[in-house]
């Protein structure tokens, strides 16, 4: 069986691999072991170390799952993209303008 390959820009890959040190850490914390958080999230133990590794093909669902095992961590991922200002500048530009006729004398 092939692995899956995702391409994906280095800094994403760096982002993933902080995101999974930090659930680690949020598990060794709560004093969690790798069986128990598996399996509260539904998932392999395996499964559970590629998500600490930041592995990129791991859905993010699985990720989701991960952070509610640990204690309802999942609800940060109602803040993704929240606060988009370069979007909102994109859309801001786009917004059409209403021109005002001239008052005839």
């Amino acid at each position: 069986m092939s692995k899956n390959r995702v391409a994906i820009m280095p800094e994403t890959q760096q982002i993933l691999e902080t995101m999974g040190t930090q659930i680690k850490l949020a598990r060794l914390r709560r004093n969690l072991g790798v069986e128990l958080v598996a399996e509260r999230a539904g998932i392999s133990r395996a499964t559970l170390w590629a998500v600490e590794k930041g592995t990129p093909t791991v859905a993010i669902g699985t990720y989701a799952a991960v952070l509610h095992a640990l204690g309802g961590m999942d609800k940060d991922f109602a803040t993704i993209a929240q606060n988009d200002e370069f979007g909102r500048r994109l859309q801001d530009m786009n917004l059409p303008t209403r021109k005002r006729s001239k008052r005839s004398e």
